[in-house]
């Protein structure tokens, strides 16, 4: 076996848990290890002045980009709230089409992945983001096969993770599929972790909306169907209450949502449901018909289609006690 180079770039900005998170994981594998085996890990930047953090924290680049000449087994790339948003940077984009040529894996963290998207490396490829940006890494590239409920995806020698934390999720099953499932379970249990996290980013990023202004057609229906969740709602109802045809309310929906209402009445659903599991001890048949679910039986299928798990699995991962 021979040491696994890592290569992690960095950029003004980074999401400091995106950097640390998969580098604590490859430190701690290291310490399961024989020291041929180990991982090797290279924070790549522009320079080496220390590279602000969006937290305030500091980093330090081990090398410049004009450096980091030598073959790595892994290059990643760290991503940082202002990514999504920027610019191609082509220092990076000409390093990274170079380096991920010769790696034997690459991808990113996070929003990591816009940048690896302006080096043209997302092509036709399975890839995932950071929820609240994955609608616009598919509208930025379009040939890219955008996957939002991911925590981390992998096609090809392209790895890719969900938000932040989920960079650890990615490591770990880096470390599994070069060590095995014992190394990366040691690993988690040593961070404090799951080993492998159940369902995906649903989890946390219900589709409901925030702030709009009463008066307009969707927060009423919002309004509406929260405040009488146990209720049938057909789209003809829907409409009624939004005050315009079937049609345009779907056209509305598509628009400003992206979904049918009978996926949106279902989101909030789901919204309650999660809330209720999480916050109470109220039976799962009594959270169902509360949440306006026919049966406890739909509401099991629906958790497992849209968030990966049932909600007995749901309660045991995210209940909280005072």
């Amino acid at each position: 076996m021979v040491r696994r180079k890592v290569a992690l770039v960095i950029q003004e900005g980074v999401q400091a848990l995106d950097a640390v998170g998969p580098l604590d994981v490859f430190a701690e594998a290291n310490a399961h290890l024989p020291a041929c085996e180990h991982y090797e890990c290279s924070l790549i930047g522009h320079h080496s002045a220390p590279v602000r953090a969006s937290n305030g924290l500091l980093f330090l680049a081990h090398m410049t980009f004009e450096q980091a000449s030598d073959p790595f087994h892994t290059v990643l790339v760290a991503g940082g709230p202002c990514l999504p948003d920027g610019v191609e940077d082509q220092v990076i984009s000409a390093w990274l089409q170079a380096a991920c040529g010769r790696a034997i894996r690459y991808g990113a963290i996070c929003t990591g992945a816009f940048t690896v998207g302006h080096a043209g490396l997302l092509d036709g490829r399975i890839v995932t983001t950071h929820w609240r940006h994955a609608g616009q890494l598919a509208q930025l590239f379009p040939k890219a096969d955008v996957q939002p409920d991911r925590i981390y995806a992998r096609d090809g020698r392209l790895v890719t993770s969900a938000g932040v934390t989920a960079g650890i999720d990615l490591a770990l099953a880096l470390v599994k599929e070069d060590h095995g499932p014992a190394i990366a379970l040691a690993c988690a249990k040593q961070l404090v972790v799951v080993a492998q996290r159940q369902g995906g980013q649903s989890q946390f990023s219900p589709l409901l909306m925030s702030g709009a202004a009463y008066e307009t057609p969707l927060s009423s229906i919002q309004a509406h169907v929260t405040a009488h969740l146990n209720e049938a709602f057909p789209v003809r109802r829907l409409a009624t209450i939004a005050g315009l045809s079937v049609r345009s309310l779907s056209r509305l929906f598509m628009k400003e949502m992206g979904c049918t209402p009978h996926d949106y009445v279902e989101a909030i659903r789901i919204d309650r449901a999660r809330n209720l599991l999480e916050a109470t001890d109220l039976a799962v048949k009594a959270i169902a018909f509360d949440c306006g679910f026919n049966s406890p039986a739909q509401m099991r299928a629906v958790f497992r289609k849209k968030l990966g798990l049932s909600p007995v699995q749901y309660r045991a991962s995210f209940q909280y006690r005072t």
